[in-house]
């Protein structure tokens, strides 16, 4: 009777046991697909692009997230990390990104090296004929959609006389330009009234030079010793051109190619409207949406879906929950074998069991 007791209570134990795991087998299992449901329905959501660095907004056609923007501009503004800089890369260097303008399309940057009224000991004059600027100067890629703007004005010190024109220009230099681009204007307005330089003895031996591209400011520091670029910025409050003060700076305009894809995919009216983008491989047209990368527009019912992004997550989606059930199951099937097993030694528990 003893032993029917016993065998009456080892089997209850075995079958709470069997309820325990089978328990335990579905939170699980219940947990992991949770987990991938959350993994895939974030994986489909497409990472947006950043709309400012360092308080300088970020918008079409420039980006700084890989994708973003237009494919003219792809990898061309930089934002450092370390300090929330905006930087335009060109083949002269990296340089600090002041402002950008969308509406009339220019962005200001700025050369550290260039020369402003603080260093003016870099103006002295020199007859050697071997004068060097200690750096590269501003230069643009012809190849891109960038150019330097003519509301630059460019001013040298120091160049050497053997080599440069150093003269005032004639009068006749206003209506005929093309007749005096071989010399360096030593009676240039802005050598006479330079920014942040109450005393103009502070730009001895300059001269202003207005070059046709990036590639002839290089030419004149083979022969000066800085150079500085100063732009025209409009503050409004009077009539052109005295609604505009000088500032140092190298203004850079910029095109916006403007598609009617980008204009449907910004349109806010279309389920909020996406962000413009580009296919990193093909570089073809892409919209950036809340749940994923779009042909179109946002709100295209997805029949414009990127299939291929979609058919990627899709798959891991399936992936990841089928794997998740598999795993479950594998865990279950131990669990229901290692109850039914004899135990030889001691007592086995929930305690001391090893699952």
């Amino acid at each position: 009777m003893a032993s029917s007791s016993s065998s009456s209570s080892s089997s209850s134990s075995s079958s709470s046991s069997s309820s325990s795991s089978s328990s335990s087998y579905l939170s699980l299992l219940f947990l992991l697909l949770i987990i991938s449901a959350i993994i895939s329905s974030s994986s489909s959501q497409s990472t947006l692009c950043r709309t400012a660095c360092g308080g300088i907004p970020i918008r079409y056609p420039f980006g700084i997230d890989d994708g973003c923007g237009s494919p003219y501009y792809h990898n061309m503004l930089v934002c450092n990390s370390s300090n929330s800089t905006l930087l335009l890369r060109t083949p002269s260097g990296t340089y600090p990104v002041a402002s950008i303008d969308y509406a009339d399309p220019h962005l200001i940057i700025t050369d550290p090296s260039m020369w402003t009224c603080p260093h003016a000991a870099a103006t002295t004059t020199t007859t050697s004929a071997s004068v060097r600027s200690a750096a590269p100067p501003f230069s643009l890629d012809t190849s891109t959609r960038f150019s330097l703007s003519s509301k630059n004005d460019f001013l040298f010190f120091g160049c050497d006389p053997d080599a440069v024109i150093v003269a005032p220009k004639p009068n006749y230099c206003d209506r005929f330009p093309d007749r005096c681009d071989s010399a360096c204007d030593s009676a240039a307005y802005l050598c006479r009234n330079l920014p942040g330089c109450p005393d103009a003895s502070a730009a001895a031996g300059c001269c202003g030079y207005n070059p046709k591209a990036s590639q002839s400011t290089r030419m004149m520091l083979r022969h000066c010793r800085s150079y500085a670029s100063v732009y025209w910025r409009t503050v409004g409050g009077g009539l052109p051109p005295y609604d505009q003060v000088p500032e140092y700076g190298v203004r850079v305009d910029f095109e916006i190619p403007v598609t009617t894809r980008c204009l449907q995919c910004r349109d806010t009216n279309r389920d909020g409207g996406g962000l413009c983008g580009f296919d990193t491989r093909t570089r073809s047209f892409l919209c950036l949406c809340q749940d994923g990368n779009a042909t179109a527009y946002c709100a295209d019912g997805g029949l414009s879906r990127h299939r291929a992004s979609t058919g990627v997550i899709a798959g891991t989606a399936v992936f990841s929950i089928g794997g998740a059930v598999s795993g479950g199951y594998l865990v279950w099937h131990f669990l229901k074998r290692k109850s039914n097993k004899v135990v030889t030694c001691g007592v086995q528990s929930n305690e001391n069991r090893i699952f």
